[in-house]
């Protein structure tokens, strides 16, 4: 995990944790007073400050939305690339099979039509063994 990857982390979690802070600051504002908590005394005019950090807490959930939608948004990528490459591997592992099939029915014609012709060298199982040949050598390459 590069230094660059712990920013983004960082600051994947500051929208939400503003927010968090916003609304405390907002509830203090709105529901206590100074015979509550003596330092709120210090604020000149506690609903103009609540209000304002009303639209603050706002920007901040809009800003944690797009943190989360882009989150989800990753995280469905991510997971469609794997099922995609799950799928293409998949795929290669069919092809191989086919081929494997192939080259053994190809290698199977072969031998038969050796044995054929050894058996019985007449004109047809020879002209058999040299289309089964030809059939091999064309195909040979292939695997």
């Amino acid at each position: 995990m590069g230094n660059s990857q712990i920013w983004i982390n960082f600051l994947a979690l500051l929208p939400s944790s503003v927010l968090t802070i916003l609304l405390i600051a907002i509830a203090f504002l709105r529901f206590y007073d100074q015979t509550d908590f003596e330092f709120l005394g210090l604020i000149a005019n506690p609903r103009q400050w609540s209000n304002g950090l009303t639209v603050a807490a706002v920007v901040a959930t809009l800003a944690n939305f797009g943190v989360e939608w882009n989150r989800r948004n990753r995280e469905t990528n991510r997971l469609a690339e794997e099922a995609q490459r799950r799928a293409e591997e998949g795929q290669q592992r069919a092809e191989a099979r086919e081929r494997q099939i192939a080259r053994a029915q190809i290698e199977t014609r072969c031998r038969l039509a050796e044995l054929r012709y050894q058996l019985d060298p007449s004109e047809a199982n020879r002209q058999i063994l040299i289309n089964t040949l030809a059939v091999l050598e064309e195909y040979g390459e292939m695997f």
